[in-house]
């Protein structure tokens, strides 16, 4: 290929019309070359390539080999697996995604022609019943391999030098029951953003109509817009303040996201170099850590729900011009938006629809893997379940009304994104199956494969092993070997209803709002959250005794390997319900306003006019970390001092209380600071426009066996938290609630 690119450039079209040289200086070679470098790359010879190769590997997929057969190339695809992973290089993950997609195409299709041949009722009823499962299983793992292959990683346009060039835009802060403390310093932080004053208004949207709200806003100077009923809750919020504006372009924050200044320098320029581009997604990230990362301890050190979707789905969609609206930290252009009708009303996930509906009239939509913002997760497990309740049966009303396979405008990748999406939301269904499935042998006998539990095992193994690391050598640092498992079995009993409920049952169901802000004053487990948890491992743990005891009766050498295969399964099982459980165990969280690390000079002026620079160690919206020299005077608690806090070469002032001495570490509050000193906190913390890309994405890459070993003692702990709390609490005490404000489920909007 490389000789033949060489002989190319060389030919030159004004000395030889025919061939770039003269016949005697090797123009027949150069013929020849040239005839079949067009022939090799003709678009014929592809498709004939691309068959032949189809072929080989449908081929390949449908040999039946032997049990030691399989078993051995069961192991070679193994290892060649392990080598691609230790390798780096596109093609190099290309290959891997490709022995991933045979191996596990070649179990389903040996699942589907050997093993369904049943014999009683009870078989075929939980044998067809798993098969669906894993069929789901194995088609997200193809979707997911189609979206993340190839990210797009998306960078900034620069803006035009003349700001007077620049584009007016609206900033839309919507809000329902949250408390002003919360609210207060998203809107401040909105007022800071980098852009012309006379080109930028504020927003505040409140549903809630308050007037304490409407005090604030007009001493912030900022605008405040309410309406006279909560129609179609936050999108029908959304689409009052549209008909009352005027900004050519929307820039959406959730009441609890605090934007950096940069959020708009960094968005902007896709809107004027593309006029076809109707949005631009920013990622969610949060400084609070959520249920699963509290009460397992993984703050910081394990990737959490979310930073799969925003870390690798979202670039690899928008490869695709299929990025997402995700509600928040976001820009529209006010015209896109207007003609698709406004923010999408015919789904409680409005934001998803909207960017449907502006890929089916032909829009752009784009994602900047680029932290700019950042707000506070749920803090209880009943919150976060809530949330995810409504976003599953958004999807399934998605999936009935505007299936994305059906409906007009889109491109082949984009509806396969937007499938993919959707059909996540109906994990719920197969989980349970995994979950349930090994019992009906232990319990009942059922022979839910017409195959040894060898032969099983020899097609399976790989097909698992190779996804796991395919899987891993994509999410990289965004997703760890088998927290997903985990995340689901925490969800899945609870999504199951809505989802299918929104796609056979449909209905108008009242809007779930997302409660943020709150503590939770003692450790506790939430019964009514746990029981289904509880349920499902009270069933394992039984069935795990039954093949136990069956062992131990000394059965004949096939029934006793499929009793361990069986309990094998169990075991993993019993491995993610107990971490499920570890989950519905809430631990303490008594502080209102969570902190963030951060260290950044500063200083403190003591009464008697000592001055001592110092550094932040962290803040949060009413205090902040000092770390002191060791030499310095320590202060004593409820001392006032002024603390100065510098970005750059500018200076905040802000006048403080000691409440904690600890060591040569100092913890102030502010508990009289001004409207335009809370601002000029906001401007040195919050708003930093490296504030949270410092901290996004930064754990450590996987290892599934790492990884499995940490779930493992998760599910351990997990499992030792709930006798605890069974054994000193009884049910009464274990029901009782600790979270304030109460409401875990969300609050109720018509």
């Amino acid at each position: 290929m490389a000789q033949i690119k060489q002989k190319r450039v060389r030919l030159d079209p004004q000395r030889h019309p025919g061939t770039g040289q003269s016949d005697d200086e090797g123009g027949w070679d150069d013929k020849l070359l040239k005839a079949g470098a067009s022939l090799l790359f003709s678009r014929w010879s592809r498709v004939l390539v691309t068959l032949l190769a189809a072929l080989l590997f449908m081929s390949a997929m449908t040999v039946n080999l032997a049990l030691s057969r399989q078993w051995m190339f069961g192991v070679l695809c193994m290892a060649v697996a392990y080598l691609l992973s230790r390798l780096r290089g596109r093609i190099l993950t290309v290959s891997l995604v490709a022995l991933s997609i045979f191996v596990s195409l070649r179990y389903l299709y040996w699942r589907v022609t050997q093993t369904l041949a049943f014999s009683s009722p009870l078989d075929m009823t939980f044998g067809y019943f798993l098969l669906l499962a894993e069929g789901y299983a194995v088609v997200m793992l193809l979707c997911s391999y189609f979206q993340t292959l190839w990210p797009l990683h998306r960078r900034p346009v620069q803006l035009p030098a003349d700001t007077s060039t620049w584009p007016t835009v609206d900033v839309y802060i919507p809000t329902f029951n949250e408390p002003l403390d919360v609210v207060r310093q998203s809107v401040l932080a909105a007022t800071l953003l980098d852009w012309p004053a006379d080109k930028l208004r504020v927003y505040v949207l409140d549903d809630g109509r308050r007037d304490e709200f409407r005090a604030f806003c007009a001493e912030a100077g900022v605008d405040y817009l309410t309406r006279p009923d909560n129609t179609f809750a936050k999108a029908g919020n959304l689409n009052a303040a549209l008909a009352k504006t005027h900004g050519e372009y929307i820039a959406v924050f959730d009441c609890d996201h605090v934007t950096t200044r940069s959020f708009l320098s960094i968005c902007m320029g896709w809107f004027l170099k593309d006029p076809k581009m109707a949005m631009v997604q920013t990622p969610h990230v949060f400084y609070s850590p959520d249920p699963f990362e509290r009460n397992l301890e993984t703050f910081r050190k394990v990737p959490n729900e979310g930073d799969l979707f925003y870390g690798v789905l979202q670039n690899g969609n928008d490869l695709w011009n299929a990025a997402f609206f995700c509600g928040s930290c976001a820009v529209l252009r006010r015209s896109a938006l207007e003609d698709v009708g406004g923010v999408a009303t015919e789904s409680v996930t409005e934001d998803a629809l909207t960017a449907l509906k502006m890929s089916m009239k032909g829009y752009n939509t784009a994602y900047l893997a680029i932290p700019q913002a950042a707000g506070l997760a749920t803090e209880s497990l009943g919150r976060h379940v809530g949330q995810r309740i409504r976003w599953a049966r958004g999807m399934a009303e998605i999936f009935r009304r505007f299936n994305p396979l059906l409906v007009t405008g889109l491109t082949l990748p984009q509806r396969l994104c937007y499938l993919s999406a959707i059909m996540h939301f109906f994990f719920g269904v197969p989980r349970i199956v995994f979950l349930v499935t090994p019992m009906t042998y232990l319990f009942f006998g059922a022979h839910v494969f017409h195959a040894s539990a060898l032969m099983v095992l020899a097609y399976a193994v790989p097909h698992l092993v190779i996804s796991s690391i395919g899987a891993s050598r994509i999410h990289g640092p965004f997703r760890h070997s088998f927290w997903s498992e985990v995340y689901e079995t925490v969800l899945a009993w609870y999504v199951i209803l809505p989802a299918l409920q929104a796609v056979f049952f449909p209905g108008r169901k009242s809007f779930n709002v997302t409660s943020k802000g709150g503590v939770i004053r003692t450790s506790f487990l939430d019964w009514a959250m746990a029981r289904p948890y509880i349920g499902l491992l009270s069933l394992n743990l039984a069935g795990l005794a039954v093949g136990v005891v069956a062992l131990v009766r000394g059965p004949g050498w096939p029934e006793a390997m499929s009793i361990l295969f069986n309990l094998g399964w169990v075991i993993y099982n019993v491995m993610n319900l107990s971490a499920a459980a570890g989950v519905a165990s809430e631990s303490r969280q008594l502080r209102l306003t969570p902190r963030v690390r951060i260290e950044l000079p500063a200083a403190v002026r003591f009464a008697d006019g000592r001055h001592v620079p110092c550094r932040t160690s962290d803040y949060s919206q009413g205090g902040l970390g000092l770390t002191l020299p060791d030499d310095a005077p320590l202060p004593q608690r409820g001392e006032h001092v002024v603390v100065s806090v510098f970005r750059d070469d500018y200076e905040g002032i802000f006048p403080a209380e000691v409440q904690v001495c600890r060591g040569r570490t100092l913890g102030v509050s502010f508990p009289a600071l001004t409207i335009d000193q809370e601002r000029d906190l906001m401007r040195v913390t919050f708003s930093r426009a490296d504030t949270w890309m410092a901290q996004w994405g930064r754990y450590r890459t996987d290892r599934p066996l790492r990884s499995l070993a940490e779930v493992l003692g998760v599910g351990w702990r997990g499992l030792i938290e709930l006798f605890r709390h069974l054994f000193q609490g009884g049910r009464r005490r274990l029901g009782r609630t600790a979270v304030a404000p109460a409401g875990d489920l969300g609050n109720r909007q018509s």
